[in-house]
């Protein structure tokens, strides 16, 4: 600014914008228009909505949840239920035998016809006296079925395994359209406040989170240090946890822009693809990036500000099983953001490898290759690694390498199993789920029926003949290295509570 003098009186004149910082917002908003023009496009050329996008299932506020009682939130889970089954259920038309459609009363995997609806919150209790309680938290788009296995190990050793259907899940996809993280953490409150009170105050109380139930596990154990009112946590364990989410996810609120005219509606979802899971969505509104990028940030800041005060000091030991290559969050962001500002409590980190064997050695990536030597941190850790990595290359033999806490010496012991011949690497939503189990695993109990056995399909053809997304078919969808995953989580479960 410069300032002139006009009959005495002192102005103050703008200078003028240079002409190359003109012509740059010209271009950025030149670049801005033509992204979503072309994001609008496709939203356009697209799948289109259908009633199970388009229907919003009114679920309790995070005020509501807060004041609610397990009773309550079922009762509201069930009018929640009730009102898919009026709303889409009753108004899809039946699909033709061989087609396979959630909403569709007659399809083979429709939830509701199922013995038992894993969409739904579940509570499991020891035959005997309750040793403990454990609250389990899903991940997105998912519901319970994710956390059924877990669940049941917990039952065995005698705790009470309370798993909760966060809001916006288990119904229809546009469930996820209208919800905030804040909703999914009241939630979590909720779930805590049944698992201590159906145990009392002195038993021990773990939290399982698997993927963005990952990072509601963690705020919650966070916030627990921070408010005395909520009941702490002994332990947390963690299944691919969502400490970080991929860059996209940061700017996935863009895309949704042309989704204000009516037009464009489907520019609101990322993906709209048929839903023939019957207990996950296929469908993903970008909302649910949204909100999952602002739950991690939260904790991000919230995790610096509690070491930089010192509170981190009373953080239950924290037990995490991560898949080296993830393409839903970002594996560094585990270290970076949690493990590297985690005290000296007992905390420990299990990471499967990529499969070494001579079979897929020269086939892997650059990145993939070297991706473990470039997220784990040097030794000695304040916390206990443990790498699942093949015996060499000439071997499909599995073993873990484990590392102690502040030491810097490698243990190899051998744990029996094999690294299957067709599989390179586990994923993100493999590691809660056994082989047999009967939707996503390898080799399917035969009993565990769910209408599609999505583990199993392993087609050839030509590219565009099947509604599957050809990328979701090679992902890995369950873990044969399960057995160890409840081998570690067993070690902890009758640990001391927490001080």
């Amino acid at each position: 600014m410069t300032q002139v003098v006009i009959d005495g009186a002192v102005m103050t004149k703008t200078a003028p914008i240079p002409r190359l910082v003109r012509r740059a917002i010209l271009l950025l908003a030149l670049a801005v228009v033509t992204i979503l023009a072309l994001r609008a496009w496709d939203a356009r050329r697209g799948m289109p909505l259908e009633r199970w996008h388009t229907f919003v299932p009114r679920e309790l506020s995070e005020d509501e949840l807060d004041r609610a009682d397990w009773p309550a939130y079922l009762q509201a889970e069930e009018r929640v239920l009730a009102s898919v089954r009026d709303q889409v259920t009753a108004r899809t038309e039946s699909p033709e035998p061989d087609r396979l459609n959630r909403y569709a009363s007659e399809s083979p995997v429709d939830p509701f016809h199922f013995a038992h609806d894993w969409n739904r919150s579940f509570v499991l209790e020891p035959d005997a006296a309750p040793a403990g309680a454990v609250v389990l938290l899903h991940g997105l788009t998912d519901s319970p079925y994710s956390q059924r296995h877990l669940a049941r190990l917990y039952r065995e050793h005698g705790f009470v395994a309370i798993a909760i259907r966060l809001p916006g899940h288990g119904t229809v996809p546009g469930g996820l359209t209208g919800i905030d993280w804040e909703d999914w953490l009241a939630a979590t409150r909720l779930a805590v406040r049944e698992a201590r009170r159906r145990v009392g105050p002195s038993l021990p109380l773990h939290v399982v989170g698997y993927s963005n139930g990952g990072a509601l596990a963690v705020k919650y154990a966070l916030d627990a240090l921070d408010d005395a009112a909520l009941p702490r946590p002994d332990r947390v364990v963690l299944l691919s946890p969502m400490i970080g989410v991929t860059r996209f996810a940061r700017f996935a609120g863009l895309a949704a822009v042309p989704a204000l005219l009516p037009a464009f509606a489907s520019a609101a979802w990322l993906s709209i693809t048929p839903e023939f899971n019957p207990f996950k969505y296929n469908s993903f509104p970008v909302n649910g990036a949204t909100q999952s990028h602002r739950l991690t940030e939260e904790l991000q800041k919230q995790i610096v500000r509690d070491a930089a005060a010192g509170r981190l000091a009373g953080m239950p030991p924290v037990l995490t099983f991560q898949s080296v290559l993830d393409f839903t969050v970002s594996t560094p962001a585990l270290f970076e953001a949690l493990y590297d500002r985690l005290p000296s409590n007992g905390s420990e980190l299990v990471l499967f490898d990529v499969n070494r064997s001579s079979k897929f050695a020269p086939l892997l990536s650059t990145a993939a290759d070297t991706k473990l030597s470039r997220v784990l941190p040097a030794a000695p850790r304040r916390y206990r690694t443990a790498i699942v990595t093949s015996a060499g290359p000439a071997s499909a033999e599995v073993v873990e390498i484990a590392t102690a806490a502040g030491a810097v010496d490698e243990q190899r012991r051998p744990l029996g199993m094999t690294y299957p011949a067709e599989v390179y690497s586990l994923s993100h939503i493999a590691i809660p789920f056994p082989i047999s189990d009967g939707l996503y695993g390898l080799a399917p109990d035969p009993d565990d029926d769910f209408g599609i056995r999505l583990g199993t399909l392993a087609a050839h053809g030509e590219v565009g003949g099947l509604v599957l997304n050809m990328n979701a078919m090679l992902r890995m969808s369950s873990n044969p290295f399960f057995p160890y995953v409840l081998e570690r989580i067993a070690a902890g479960i009758g640990d001391p509570p927490h001080d």
